[in-house]
């Protein structure tokens, strides 16, 4: 018997234990009408970044610092080891004990998504398992990618098939082809939307067509689609979307909610002003600047952002500027 069937076996009473439904204040926008998603994931979620110190460790104090203040902020939930979180760079121990860190400091009523997407089936239920163990509510789960050219729709559906199926927390697909050189092939995407255990997928990939289609081709699954940037967010929610994983909203939470917020009361002209003023600094902290850029705009607005861990550089003096002028321009500075 194969690991992951063991495993499943086992794990299965866990399961349905451990699925238990958030509260559900607002459908998610790509649910079908007339039902309810086994978790909502309908709002935005912050991908947090992870905190070094200027040895590089990994600061728990400021942390739990920049937790407090997102306390107050109406986030659906966090992400932690997302592409902003710095996951690649973390030995699996500190991936663990940063999910144990989140969740004790995150209230109940918010989900906790975390990052346990490796290079193998394997290694990506055992993390995963390790992921439910500490606390995590929803495994994210990036594409493997080393080896592109052999992710057929087959390999991958095979490969998320494996991980939903021994997974003791509900799953999410997560596709990012600017890090991973790979989207998650739209026919995988359907099948796996089939999956009792995969509940929904961050597209980070900014096509509205392709998320369109994905809203209509799952909208009699349980299965809910969040936009991965806050560029198109608002794009994203006129084509049936639940929700974002922004890395915008480190900086901007509270703009971010209220344009979740106005998404969802019809408010269209509100939020397409809003959507405008937020799409220059998203750019600025995502593909201009990326990480270090996020961690720079983070400390105008009170949290830590600190030193990325190498090789991750920090921004010239001329970058800092230019990070700042865009914040500036658009009001928020």
């Amino acid at each position: 018997m194969a690991f992951s069937t063991r495993l499943a076996s086992s794990l299965r009473p866990v399961l349905a234990a451990l699925h238990w439904a958030a509260p559900r204040q607002c459908r998610g926008l790509s649910t079908p009408q007339g039902s309810e998603p086994s978790l909502n994931l309908g709002g935005i979620f912050p991908p947090i970044a992870t905190p070094f110190s200027p040895t590089q460790e990994v600061d728990y104090a400021q942390l739990e610092g920049n937790l407090r203040r997102y306390a107050s902020i109406p986030f659906r939930g966090l992400v932690a080891l997302g592409s902003n979180g710095e996951y690649p760079y973390l030995a699996s121990r500190e991936r663990v004990e940063v999910v144990s860190c989140v969740r004790q400091a995150l209230p109940r009523d918010r989900l906790l998504l975390a990052g346990s997407g490796c290079e193998s089936t394997q290694a990506t239920i055992e993390l995963t398992v390790s992921m439910a163990e500490a606390g995590a509510d929803v495994a994210l789960v990036v594409t493997p990618c080393y080896y592109r050219g052999a992710m057929t729709t087959a390999a991958l559906v095979h490969h998320y098939t494996e991980v939903g199926d021994a997974s003791p927390i509900p799953v999410v697909l997560y596709s990012v082809p600017a890090n991973t050189g790979l989207d998650l092939p739209m026919e995988a995407v359907i099948t796996l939307a089939q999956h009792p255990n995969i509940i929904g997928i961050k597209d980070s990939g900014g096509d509205i067509t392709r998320m369109a289609l994905m809203v209509h081709k799952t909208r009699q699954e349980d299965f809910q689609v969040l936009a991965g940037s806050a560029s198109f967010l608002l794009a994203s929610y006129a084509v049936g979307a639940s929700g974002g994983v922004c890395a915008l909203a480190n900086v901007l939470g509270d703009p971010l909610c209220q344009l979740d917020h106005l998404c969802r009361k019809g408010q269209w002209q509100e939020a397409r002003d809003l959507q405008h003023r937020l799409i220059e600094p998203n750019m600025a902290v995502t593909r201009r600047f990326g990480i270090p850029g996020l961690k720079k705009a983070m400390e105008w607005f009170g949290y830590y952002g600190g030193p990325c861990r190498a090789p991750l550089a920090p921004l010239s003096p001329a970058q800092v500027e230019e990070l700042r002028s865009t914040f500036s321009a658009n009001g928020w500075l």
